[in-house]
């Protein structure tokens, strides 16, 4: 383990880091050291069932975690989603350029939109977010577009933070959880509609 996160080998990223540097440059990623980015992220793939075939990552800016994930689980099909389309558009070139695009698309969409797409819209085994928008507000977007037997795996603040969860909420939403890995929270999807 690093301070923040899962340890890695720092040779399978190589290729990811001069991307993930340029994307610092831009302010498009925070300074963070990317030891540390990486590490972060690699909660959301551990916290991604083993059973999981296709994920989508909401939000995904510079990418985080969506590429970070793609290096780490190759059996998964990724579609990043941001708003922002000079973040897609970077985003894809650095799709291509990762030799990722066979299982890895960028979309650029407002989540609201997405989930309302039959294409999308419960079509996913796993829906992840590093730092979306309000947690309750993204926590609802994501189940939309989440399987029945899926999950919903948000960034958490440090354990030590108290709570954000408010379990009424969270049953209304037709989920189970949060179970607390590392730093996400794991919320299992219910819903049969």
């Amino acid at each position: 383990m690093t301070k923040n996160g899962p340890s890695y080998e720092p040779a399978k990223f190589a290729s990811l880091e001069p991307v993930l540097r340029a994307a610092q440059k831009i302010g498009a990623l925070s300074g963070a050291p990317l030891e540390q980015i990486i590490s972060h992220a690699l909660w959301f793939a551990r916290a991604i069932p083993s059973s999981a075939q296709r994920v989508v990552d909401l939000g995904s800016g510079a990418g985080v975690p969506g590429l970070i994930i793609a290096f780490e689980r190759p059996e998964l099909e990724l579609v990043l989603v941001d708003r922002r389309s000079g973040r897609t558009d970077s985003l894809a070139r650095s799709v291509l350029a990762l030799n990722l695009a066979s299982r890895v698309s960028v979309k650029c969409s407002e989540i609201a939109e997405l989930a309302r797409d039959s294409k999308f819209a419960k079509n996913f085994d796993a829906a992840i977010s590093r730092g979306l928008g309000p947690p309750l507000e993204t926590l609802r977007l994501s189940r939309d577009l989440v399987k029945t037997g899926g999950v919903v795996i948000i960034s958490e603040p440090p354990p030590e933070t108290q709570s954000r969860w408010n379990s009424t909420e969270i049953t209304a939403l037709d989920l189970e959880g949060p179970d607390r890995l590392g730093a996400v929270a794991v919320f299992h999807v219910k819903h049969s509609d």
